[in-house]
């Protein structure tokens, strides 16, 4: 049967930032060969001491989410590892590696996805990556971003919040050669010294760029996220900002 007038689909143009966003995921899926690796962090103990952070009511106002703490874990793995914290170019077959650890916070918005910069996160202490993330995503969502502060990451982080399901598999922001996933924190069993208790826990699905990462270098590196993310008072031990 012919399909009537009132039946037929509205044909909506893809146009600007939404076009872009759809010719950058395409190239990333299509070019880079991904590896995709998930673990579960048990974040009880972090999750007592941001509570206890957040009750004392920082002079900044700012309030603490977990991402200034897995960007501060972040930013210690890619010292171990610093072949993470890279760009990769394909066509000149070169790595370029940064000291500077800048990253980027993939932040829904009206306007579609954005990735908001926190720069030199190697730099700063808890409070100020915390004040600095809700800077630039409150800056993205407000359509206020710079061009400065919407590009130039060295590895992303990304998350969906209380959406974030169980896992992920979350495609690289090229030309990095890593990305982050955080998935929804929710309470859960866990076997721990002869019996079941209740944990807080999440998982971070991550990507990596399986030309230059290979699987033992990408579980090592989760693996000392993880670490750092259960034994928190590691996070701090080097911190003097």
């Amino acid at each position: 049967m012919p399909v009537a007038a009132a039946d037929a689909p509205r044909v909506e143009p893809v146009r600007g930032l939404r076009r872009r966003i759809a010719e950058r995921l395409t190239s990333s899926w299509t070019e880079i060969p991904h590896i995709t690796y998930v673990e579960a962090v048990d974040v009880t103990d972090l999750e007592a001491l941001r509570a206890e952070l957040n009750r004392r009511d920082h002079p900044s106002g700012v309030r603490l989410t977990i991402l200034p703490f897995l960007a501060r874990a972040i930013t210690l793995a890619v010292g171990e590892q610093p072949r993470l914290n890279a760009h990769y170019d394909a066509a000149a077959q070169a790595l370029s590696v940064f000291d500077a650890v800048h990253i980027g916070v993939a932040t829904q918005t009206p306007d579609g996805l954005m990735v908001p910069v926190v720069r030199h996160a190697e730099a700063r202490g808890l409070w100020d990556l915390a004040g600095e993330v809700a800077r630039v995503t409150g800056a993205a969502r407000s359509g206020k971003a710079t061009m400065q502060e919407l590009s130039g990451s060295t590895i992303t982080i990304t998350s969906l919040g209380a959406l974030g399901g169980l896992v992920t598999t979350p495609l690289i922001n090229q030309p990095e050669v890593a990305i982050v996933g955080v998935n929804k924190l929710e309470t859960r069993p866990v076997w721990r010294h002869g019996t079941f208790e209740p944990r807080q826990m999440m998982n971070l699905s991550s990507s990596f760029d399986h030309r230059i990462v290979d699987g033992w270098d990408a579980a090592t590196f989760i693996q000392r996220i993880k670490a750092l993310l259960e034994m928190p008072a590691l996070l701090f031990v080097d911190d003097q900002a």
